[in-house]
């Protein structure tokens, strides 16, 4: 009888130790429409049998290069109106180790659809010598921007696209592709209805001057930031280059950007020495074609290290990826939604994060990350943002979206790599540098749900709470 005793509780004792060793292992952070960021005690079944999701541990697929979002003037101008305290808490929540950790942001190079009003670097018609290009604006309202950020994070990547290149570049000699309100916009601009060009004819001017001047301008933009301590890592030719709106555009035929890119910006790069890379983007169009023809021409290839996508190219980089599987890939723009900030952005951001990172993409951009209350840009069009600035009140909100991309980019950084797991869309697998394997996890269900999961050599039972998103952090 007392022999039988104590083997029970031997058996009991091992139990326990086993479920403790695994609590050990086993980390949950779960963010729901009521909770934010909560830690919590693994809820361990029995080791299940058959697992729903499977985490091949040895089984690495790309490396990630990045996670962050876009700086953009209007952001500034919503958070130059806190109080520095208050402002640094920002920075910190976007940058720091305890915050999202972002590792890659963007930046326009010259105006966005998220400036205050248009510019670019070089409004002096037929300045093709690049005498007067200054970046006198950016000192006062990006750069400041950027080394608040850096402050935070001194080893944040950015890169720089444009939305337009000077006006007196393009063929129709206004910033935009069209006249008149887009949308929901209020405003519109003040183009000739005739000046509009409304299909992807290349708005730019193919002429050799204007060719070789806009190359001149990439070089001393990359420069003239560097001069301000601030390298680019990259630099994406033209933002959505088949897109014609109201604001800021250019679009440019496949043919006309690979003759860019391979007969002036890169031979510029490289005469310049400089060492900042380009990448084709960012590309919008659905059709692979356009990315391929760029690659294929002459040698441009050479000179292109990556291919970013956002809105209608998410149906171009499945084939891309397939096609040129060492190709590093990118998704350059969340979409921005319509200022509802709430639930519905997290789980159409959830969809596009798993499509893109299940097709190669090793980086990944949020928009706006902030914003006003309004949530508009100089245009009239309100769009959602990671963090919201009441300038009246001088309140911050930290929106759903900001918690779904902390659930990410708070654990994977630069050299982390996506892992081979179950097919499935409502997951996602990285193997860290430090050997710990993480599991974003969405549950959109209305209802508790329990999930089984094999990662690597541990095996367990986690329940994930209604409509949320879920950081599992597993050692190994």
């Amino acid at each position: 009888m007392t022999f039988s005793k104590t083997k029970s509780a031997f058996l009991v004792m091992i139990f326990l130790g086993i479920n403790s060793l695994i609590a050990q292992k086993v980390e949950l952070i779960t963010t729901s429409k009521t909770q934010r960021w909560v830690k919590s005690k693994v809820k361990l079944n029995k080791q299940p049998k058959h697992p729903d999701i499977i985490v091949f541990t040895d089984s690495l697929l790309q490396k990630v290069d990045g996670i962050g979002g876009a700086f953009n003037e209007i952001g500034w101008e919503a958070i130059s109106a806190l109080p520095k305290e208050s402002s640094n808490q920002v920075f910190k929540a976007l940058f720091s180790e305890e915050g999202c950790n972002f590792s890659m942001c963007r930046i326009p190079l010259g105006a966005s659809d998220y400036a205050l009003s248009y510019y670019s670097s070089n409004d002096v018609p037929e300045d093709f010598e690049m005498r007067d290009f200054n970046i006198d604006r950016d000192k006062y309202i990006l750069i400041p921007y950027l080394k608040e950020a850096l402050k935070v994070n001194p080893d944040l990547q950015i890169w720089a696209s444009p939305w337009s290149p000077p006006a007196w570049m393009k063929v129709n000699e206004h910033y935009a592709m069209r006249s008149g309100d887009f949308e929901n916009a209020k405003a519109g601009n003040k183009m000739h209805p005739e000046a509009e060009i409304l299909n992807n004819a290349t708005a730019f001017k193919m002429q050799e001057r204007y060719l070789k001047a806009y190359a001149l301008y990439f070089s001393k933009f990359v420069q003239a930031y560097k001069n301000e301590g601030i390298e680019l890592f990259s630099i994406q030719p033209q933002n959505e280059i088949a897109y014609q709106p109201n604001w800021p555009s250019c679009t440019w035929r496949p043919e006309d950007m690979a003759y860019f890119i391979n007969s002036f910006l890169g031979p510029q790069f490289e005469a310049d020495g400089l060492d900042t890379e380009i990448w084709l983007g960012t590309v919008n169009s659905g059709n692979p074609n356009y990315v391929k023809t760029v690659l294929e021409y002459k040698d441009t290839s050479k000179y292109i290290a990556g291919v970013g996508f956002q809105w209608g190219g998410a149906k171009s980089i499945p084939t891309i990826h397939k096609e040129y599987p060492d190709l590093k890939l990118m998704q350059t723009e969340n979409k921005c939604g319509e200022h509802e900030n709430d639930w519905t952005s997290v789980e159409r951001s959830w969809k596009d994060l798993v499509h893109y990172i299940n097709n190669g993409a090793g980086s990944y951009m949020y928009w706006n990350m902030v914003l006003d209350e309004t949530g508009k840009s100089a245009w009239g069009w309100p769009q959602n943002s990671m963090v919201v600035i009441d300038k009246n009140s001088k309140s911050i909100t930290y929106t759903d979206e900001f918690y779904l991309f902390k659930h990410l980019s708070h654990f994977v950084q630069p050299g982390d790599y996506v892992l081979k797991s179950s097919i499935g869309k409502n997951h996602l697998a990285f193997k860290l540098k430090d050997g710990r394997a993480l599991i974003l996890m969405n549950n959109p269900e209305s209802t508790i749900k329990t999930v089984n999961l094999k990662v690597g050599n541990t095996t367990f039972g986690i329940e994930l709470q209604p409509t949320s998103i879920n950081s599992i952090v597993v050692n190994n």
